[in-house]
């Protein structure tokens, strides 16, 4: 009964170290991948940031005015001018939803077509 016991707990064991092996090379192989993953962001990080440079080097307002006025027979764009804004009263807002009819009433009578109601 001894031998038993110890031969089980001697597999067990042996499950046990064989289960914390596997475990060790899956933890090892996260931790790579989540390197990995964070050199790109960094590297993606990076390029947007040259990007990002670039487009303010390319929309520098002297730069585009330079380019209207090169392109001017073909665009025909002209500086914005302060007068070209509009006032907010200017603005056509939609008119707002009709109310709803919260206590309706009952009429009793003919209907007249094309009477008028003043």
């Amino acid at each position: 009964m001894k031998t038993l016991l110890f031969l089980l707990s001697i597999f067990g064991v042996m499950g046990l170290a064989f289960w914390a092996y596997q475990e060790n090379y899956e933890t090892q192989a996260a931790i790579k991948q989540s390197m990995q993953l964070k050199r790109e962001i960094g590297a993606l990080r990076q390029e947007m940031a040259v990007l990002e440079a670039e487009w303010a080097y390319l929309n520098r307002p002297g730069r585009l005015a330079e380019l209207a006025e090169i392109n001017f027979d073909r665009l025909g764009l002209l500086p914005l001018e302060p007068e070209q804004f509009g006032a907010l009263e200017q603005v056509a807002y939609p008119p707002p939803p009709p109310m709803p009819i919260s206590d309706p009433i009952e009429i009793r009578g003919q209907i007249v077509e094309g009477a008028e109601f003043p």
